[in-house]
């Protein structure tokens, strides 16, 4: 029987300051239960460990290494980079939690050369959901002083060349590392996880707005629309975020569900068969999404807008 290929995986999301209190929350297990992401097994969260550990508030962190170095923001500035590092779960199979910390700590050490060690604010290993991974935040500061996530991180070319890098730095320490596939040659984004995880969170949203649109009738057409128009101010900006999100990964999503001769050669395990699945699903859900936005009535559709045009005018001239 041929053994599957052993990859070092590594992924960035960049992030502007908003969500820090959301990811903190995750990577640092702050609450008891976590309903969005049933992989989490808290009764093996006492197995979770810091590289790493942060000193404040995630916050907290990224705005003081800001004023520190004196950086420049704008409102669309990325101010912290949230890094993925695991490898294939194949790689962890009958590991001890020694050869698992020593894995991590070399990517962490990898990371330090690369971003510098004082950009660094955490670095925690899950030990509680299905493979072992570890989340890295960093602010990307440049040596020069500035807050350039661009600089950093680089374009596809540049990304590509990051993956080299990792690959080689970790098969130092562990030759059964293979080099994955160059997204340059694939052209495939990776779809992550939190991206599934919304589309589901909006697709039920969606329902109770469709619910409470579906019961407007004539003689409740006051009340019911003012309800609905309600539930639609919350969730309506979050909807047109994720489907604007959505078209970073169509063509992601357009190559995992293609159903031609070609495809269906290349698939020869259960993990591509598993993101075929997953992308379709969300393939689904958004074409939903996108329905449940043409069936909005006209008039609520114009002052959702238009409520979004003005803050956003507002927001400029302050």
């Amino acid at each position: 029987m041929t053994q599957k290929a052993q990859h070092a995986i590594l992924r960035f999301a960049k992030h502007k300051a908003g969500p820090a209190g959301a990811l903190e929350a995750h990577h640092e297990r702050t609450k008891e239960q976590y309903a969005s992401n049933p992989d989490i097994d808290t009764s093996r969260s006492r197995d979770n460990f810091h590289i790493i550990r942060p000193e404040q508030k995630y916050r907290r962190e990224i705005d003081s290494r800001i004023k520190a170095a004196g950086c420049r923001t704008r409102k669309d500035s990325t101010m912290f980079v949230d890094t993925l590092i695991t490898a294939s779960p194949e790689f962890f199979t009958n590991r001890s939690k020694k050869e698992i910390q020593a894995y991590f700590t070399e990517a962490v050490a990898f990371m330090e050369q690369k971003v510098g060690r004082g950009n660094i604010f955490s670095a925690v290993v899950h030990m509680d959901e299905k493979t072992p991974h570890l989340h890295l935040c960093f602010t990307p500061i440049t040596e020069d002083g500035r807050l350039s996530a661009k600089e950093i991180l680089g374009n596809r070319a540049q990304l590509s060349k990051w993956q080299d890098e990792f690959h080689a730095h970790m098969k130092k320490a562990f030759p059964v590392l293979k080099r994955g596939e160059s997204a340059l040659v694939t052209k495939r984004k990776h779809i992550p996880t939190w991206l599934f995880k919304q589309s589901v969170d909006l697709t039920k949203q969606a329902a109770t707005v469709q619910k409470v649109l579906a019961e407007i009738t004539p003689l409740n057409a006051g009340k019911k629309r003012d309800e609905a128009a309600a539930l639609l101010k919350r969730f309506f900006p979050r909807l047109e975020s994720h489907l604007g999100q959505m078209k970073k990964y169509q063509a992601t999503i357009d190559y995992l569900t293609q159903e031609n001769e070609g495809l269906k050669e290349k698939v020869k395990d259960g993990s591509s068969i598993k993101k075929q699945l997953e992308a379709a699903r969300l393939k689904q859900e958004n074409e939903q999404l996108r329905r449940f936005v043409e069936s909005i009535p006209q008039e609520l559709l114009h002052d959702l807008r238009g409520q979004g045009r003005d803050s956003h005018s507002k927001d400029q001239q302050r």
